[in-house]
């Protein structure tokens, strides 16, 4: 089946839906949270993540389309892929504690005040495009949570916007931008849970509250 992009000059390619049928998925605890994990020297395959989905019997519809480097050619495909659609910001704070934050594409996150709603230590600074391939093993322009799979360290706590959580279908890159993987809410819950990154929910975009204010530069 083809669908028609608008805006990108080309077309998409909607490719088979993996575990449509949930009849007997496996649990975190069946499977273990190691065998979910790239094992290998490289980092895990669009292929290789589809698997780790197929053994918890998570349904993971995916289009193909053009490279999408920016939230606004993401947008070109907006009549094909139904549900909330993300940005991924991968963040680390003075301590170089590592954070990935995912929201809605048009949420307006005050980074300035971010490290207060998250309780990290100091302001965030933007994670290198090194660092991001040795945390999560994707390339600028791809950054997804889907990434947690590469995180056999586990250094990288995973934050959902929970504006975001409110869609009963999330769209992200399946660790390249040359696809976007839907997959529901509680599913993406589970999955990172399985590879030992238990996602916190925190309301992350909009101006900070009151009480998380502090005089500029603190």
């Amino acid at each position: 089946m083809r669908l028609t992009g608008t805006g990108t000059g080309g077309t998409v390619t909607l490719r088979r839906s993996y575990s449509q049928k949930r009849r007997g998925f496996a649990t975190k605890a069946e499977i273990g949270t190691k065998s979910l994990m790239s094992t290998a020297s490289k980092p895990a395959t669009p292929e290789e993540l589809f698997a780790a989905l197929d053994r918890l019997g998570i349904a993971h519809p995916t289009v193909s389309h053009p490279p999408l480097f920016t939230v606004e050619q993401s947008q070109a495909l907006r009549g094909a892929i139904p549900g909330g659609h993300t940005k991924n910001l991968f963040l680390k704070d003075k301590k170089g504690a590592l954070f990935l934050v995912t929201a809605l594409e048009d949420a307006a996150i005050e980074l300035k005040s971010l490290h207060r709603r998250l309780g990290a230590n100091g302001r965030f600074s933007f994670g290198s495009a090194d660092l991001l391939r040795e945390a999560l093993g994707v390339e600028p322009g791809a950054v997804t949570p889907f990434g947690a799979i590469n995180d056999r360290a586990g250094r990288v706590t995973i934050v959902l916007d929970a504006e975001l959580m409110t869609h009963q279908t999330i769209n992200a890159h399946p660790l390249v931008n040359t696809m976007t993987t839907s997959i529901a809410r509680s599913d993406l819950v589970r999955f990172l849970e399985a590879t030992g990154h238990a996602p916190r929910i925190v309301a992350v975009a909009g101006p900070a509250p009151f009480a998380l204010m502090s005089p500029e530069g603190e």
